[in-house]
């Protein structure tokens, strides 16, 4: 049966049609008409709620009333957890409130649930660099909690549902939003191959389990966790943990090869840069460490720890 033109449906499809001609506010005031409809009726599904305040989210997002942004993107999350267009669209939010550490932790929560949204890669590597800049080497440690999303959450967002035969639309709450009817922000949200779910989660446990290991100084029983782990997934964090144990273990050599396998997937990754030039160092190839180090500083001119390595190399 069709839905009726002032139906709750029909109101939110009238919003993604406004939303596409760029007319953010009138697309806002049909999805809010048609949440206070499914509110009156009583009978409103928390998937249905989830997606109009994420829709309505991404209208705040465009006119720059990003406070507003965050309210409905926390509200549409706390009706469905782990959704990913909610969780971007607050990451985006926090990020131009330069709220950092709140938009670093959505995005990581973002990959977790679907490690190929190329905008999730992009915001942690520009959170990374401004809260370096803003609190220092030491910023990890002021971040808040990162939640853990469980593999029944990321096969929920990667799948399309198997239980509506003929339905056009994917699930309320997917990346894709609405199948058909789905809200563009200029995001490419590849969906994540159903078989290769398990393995990536399986990836970011083992990855924990060696970072916990570090923590505790066990950089060889790390080694193996991070192999493991890459085994699965060619992750750049996963290459640069690696390349850390190895220089703890004297492995430069290790390290080094570790460092340019994480440079292939981020060409300007820091970290990648910072460990390949103490391995090079080690090793005695100080004119590729100093190379490796100038082109830190082009990134993070201000690096404290990749200026003093600067000094070293010079005076070696």
């Amino acid at each position: 049966m069709a839905a009726s033109p002032g139906s709750p449906g029909a109101l939110r499809r009238a919003g993604n049609e406004e939303f596409r001609r760029g007319q953010y506010g009138p697309a806002a005031e049909l999805y809010s008409r048609a949440l206070a409809q499914l509110e009156a009726a009583g009978d409103a599904s928390a998937e249905e709620r989830s997606v109009l305040l994420a829709n309505r989210a991404a209208c705040h997002l465009k006119d720059g009333a990003c406070s507003l942004c965050v309210a409905d993107c926390t509200s549409a999350l706390e009706l469905v957890p782990f959704g990913i267009k909610p969780l971007l669209r607050r990451a985006a939010a926090y990020e131009a409130l330069e709220r950092y550490s709140l938009a670093y932790v959505d995005y990581k929560t973002a990959l977790q649930v679907d490690c190929s949204v190329q905008a999730a890669h992009d915001g942690v590597n520009r959170m990374t660099k401004a809260l370096l800049e803003k609190d220092g080497v030491n910023w990890r440690q002021k971040l808040p909690p990162i939640p853990t999303v469980p593999v029944s959450a990321q096969t929920r967002w990667s799948v399309p549902s198997a239980q509506a035969p003929g339905a056009n639309t994917a699930p309320a709450a997917a990346p894709r939003g609405e199948g058909g009817g789905s809200v563009p922000l200029g995001w490419a949200e590849s969906p994540v191959v159903n078989k290769t779910a398990a393995g990536m989660e399986r990836a970011r446990v083992l990855k924990e389990e060696g970072n916990e290991l570090v923590k505790k100084g066990n950089h060889k029983k790390a080694v193996e966790k991070y192999t493991e782990s890459l085994k699965l997934n060619k992750e750049c964090a996963t290459y640069t943990n690696r390349a850390l144990c190895y220089l703890s273990l004297k492995q430069y050599k290790e390290a080094a090869q570790d460092c340019t396998e994480a440079l292939k997937l981020d060409p300007k990754n820091v970290k990648a840069l910072y460990r390949r030039a103490q391995a090079l160092k080690e090793l005695k190839d100080y004119k590729s460490s100093i190379a490796d180090i100038k082109s830190l500083l082009k990134t993070e001119p201000k690096n404290t720890a990749a200026l003093r390595l600067l000094q070293e190399l010079n005076r070696a």
